[in-house]
């Protein structure tokens, strides 16, 4: 026989399941199981099937329940009337609620000992064995009397395990499932605790900050006290950056040899981040590599000649604001190359291209391949509001202040003098200062650091390449190669490669945008009883291609409007108007007589389209004249926009 708790209490013999009936009679059983053997008396099984003010019949009630029970089980059910009550002797009969605590109990002396890889892999099995909340389809006071501390064995366990995998060095697995045990239990702060180990170690301190502060937020609300110890100083170990490695030896990463002669980094120096690139470099990067860095890169530590004072002022801390690139990055070689070519010969890099291009994801591969190159740390801003503004220089700067560590009553108020205390901060230091979404070049310039930092910006406008120093990378389609590798990373390789043809179909109903591309796979991966052929055929009627280009935050169309929505009113008439009615290839004289205006009227125009990435344009045959074209998801949004404005009217 083989009985389970964890989750719906069950029975079954030589495999086949035992047929039970409702919940009181799985009350009774479960209730037998947990007493282990000893006698659970009528009247406590009455209290724990109708509770105070049970029926009349409730003793004819609970003798029917055990005798069915006894009919279902068999011969070997080792249920028997002992006195005024039952007990049960399940034998060498299986009993998941045993066999967890067995394997909690040994990880946990493994664990004791040091033992890493064992206790990791017995809590694994223990954790297993729970198939939901422990007696689910049982009587309320059952659950009351026994669920709690089922649960706080099944929490501990959980605990034990993620201690075990944190000293293996397994951070990055941690993180998604502590996320949400978290969220779930506010006030365990062991569980918080391990949740911002995993992420200073994964190289999101700013994050791993932020998990404390909604901890003691939530503590204060609720229950009225602060962090404990234990939280408090795991608390000032991510701000110094001091925080431990992981335990296990044979799963640490091995630091890069000191050059003799150099002497230790001090204190501040003793950040642990990982490096979070992989092993193996491409080949096609290796050669742009700034030629200083071993390959893989070193961790990062603080410049001996600067100090860093940390957010807020706390001593030590060095910024570590970039966001992680996308763990399953496809393609961009060449580009990323560019990018670290241009920093490692002292020059910022603006990537621009058209929405939905790979801009930012591409610009954090790069910063998280160079890291180890910028030892003082790492700003990053977004310089778009949430409602797809532009943020002022100012605000920024107010953040890079605090995370330099000036506090928040001395930040300047003026502009002027929040540059100058900026640059004056970054003196002598070597950090990476990274921009998203750029709208502009005079958003950038106050932000532009100099001396020995260097900055990525990323944005769609061509103003940006009119910034002194910079190497301008641009980003476009995919090829098709990228395309195929990008939705296989995403939606697993068996559908893209299974159907080449399907697959190449909805790469290019797509237009090989990465934005398009992963959305699809995405797709894909959330429907598995979708084919590459079935996503491709939904992909093919023109009128419903950006409804399907959405999944989640992710949006093709709210791209393209982000973009068209930073147009001059009459730019963005015309853009309707010549995504709607113009030819595939567009001439300046195509687009005067469209819209009733001057040769070099139309050509202004399709010229602020171009730079708005909305719009390609290229020589023809050799002459000096222009051809412009709208890329096919980019002329579905115009046209859907231009139907709107006349549904409008």
């Amino acid at each position: 026989m083989d009985f389970t708790i964890l989750g719906p209490v069950s029975a079954a013999h030589d495999g086949r399941a035992v047929a039970l009936d409702g919940s009181k009679q799985r009350t009774v059983l479960a209730a037998l199981l947990l007493a282990r053997g000893k006698v659970m008396t009528d009247e406590r099984l009455t209290t724990l099937l109708w509770g105070w003010e049970p029926p009349a019949s409730s003793t004819n009630q609970l003798y029917t329940y055990v005798s069915r029970l006894r009919t279902r089980l068999g011969d070997r059910h080792g249920l028997e009337r002992v006195g005024s009550g039952y007990r049960m002797d399940i034998g060498d009969a299986g009993f998941d609620w045993d066999a967890f605590r067995r394997l909690a109990d040994a990880g946990s002396a493994d664990l004791t000992a040091g033992r890493y890889e064992d206790a990791e892999r017995r809590l694994a099995a223990a954790l297993a064995l729970w198939r939901g909340p422990a007696l689910t389809d049982v009587t309320a006071r059952l659950a009351e009397a026994e669920g709690p501390r089922m649960e706080e064995a099944r929490l501990s366990a959980l605990e034990h395990h993620t201690e075990a995998a944190l000293a293996l060095g397994r951070h990055a697995d941690t993180v998604p499932g502590l996320t949400r045990q978290v969220t779930l239990h506010p006030v365990r702060e062991r569980l918080r605790g391990q949740l911002m180990t995993a992420l200073f170690r994964c190289g999101r301190q700013a994050d791993a900050l932020a998990v404390y502060e909604e901890g003691r937020r939530v503590l204060a609300e609720d229950l009225g006290i602060d962090p404990g110890p234990e939280l408090r100083a795991l608390h000032q170990s991510v701000l110094t950056g001091t925080l431990p490695g992981p335990q296990a030896p044979e799963r640490r990463s091995a630091a890069p040899a000191r050059p003799a002669g150099e002497a230790a980094p001090g204190p501040a120096a003793s950040v642990v981040l990982p490096p979070a690139v992989p092993s193996a470099v491409p080949s096609a990067l290796a050669s742009a590599l700034p030629s200083s860095l071993p390959l893989p890169l070193p961790l990062p530590s603080v410049h001996p000649a600067a100090p860093v004072s940390g957010y807020g002022g706390w001593p030590g801390l060095v910024p570590a604001l970039l966001p992680a690139a996308p763990g399953d990055f496809t393609g961009r070689e060449e580009e990323t190359a560019e990018i670290l070519t241009a920093l490692r010969a002292g020059q910022d890099a603006v990537v621009t291209g058209a929405p939905g291009t790979g801009k930012s994801a591409l610009a954090l591969r790069a910063a998280q391949l160079c890291r180890g190159a910028f030892p003082d740390g790492q700003l990053y801003a977004d310089l778009r509001t949430p409602e797809g503004g532009a943020r002022t220089p100012g605000e920024v700067l107010g953040w890079f202040l605090r995370a330099l560590g000036t506090e928040p009553a001395r930040l300047p108020d003026g502009l002027d003098e929040r540059v100058q205390l900026y640059r004056t901060l970054l003196a002598g230091r070597r950090m990476l200062v990274v921009l998203d979404n750029a709208d502009d070049d005079a958003q950038v310039r106050p932000l532009l650091p100099g001396g020995d930092s260097r900055t990525v910006v990323t944005g769609t406008r061509s103003p940006l390449a009119s910034l002194e120093g910079t190497r301008l990378v641009r980003t476009g389609p995919m090829t098709p190669r990228e395309s195929l590798q990008l939705m296989m990373t995403v939606a697993g390789p068996g559908r893209i490669t299974d159907d080449p043809e399907s697959a190449a179909r909805i790469a290019e109903f797509c237009d090989r945008l990465p934005l398009a591309l992963r959305i699809a796979g995405a797709r894909l991966a959330a429907r598995p009883q979708w084919s590459a052929a079935r996503l491709a055929d939904r992909l093919a009627p023109e009128e419903r291609r950006l409804g399907e280009l959405r999944l989640g935050g992710l949006d093709v169309r709210a791209a393209l409007a982000r973009a068209a929505d930073g147009l001059p009113s009459e730019v963005r008439s015309a853009f309707r108007a010549l995504a709607g009615a113009g030819p595939a290839d567009l001439t300046a004289a195509d687009a005067a007589a469209l819209l009733g205006t001057g040769v070099d009227d139309a050509e202004e125009t399709l010229e602020q389209l171009t730079d708005a990435r909305l719009l390609d344009a290229w020589g023809a045959d050799g002459e000096a004249r222009l051809r412009y074209r709208f890329p096919r998801l980019v002329r579905l949004f115009a046209q859907e926009r231009s139907a709107a404005v006349l549904l409008a009217a």
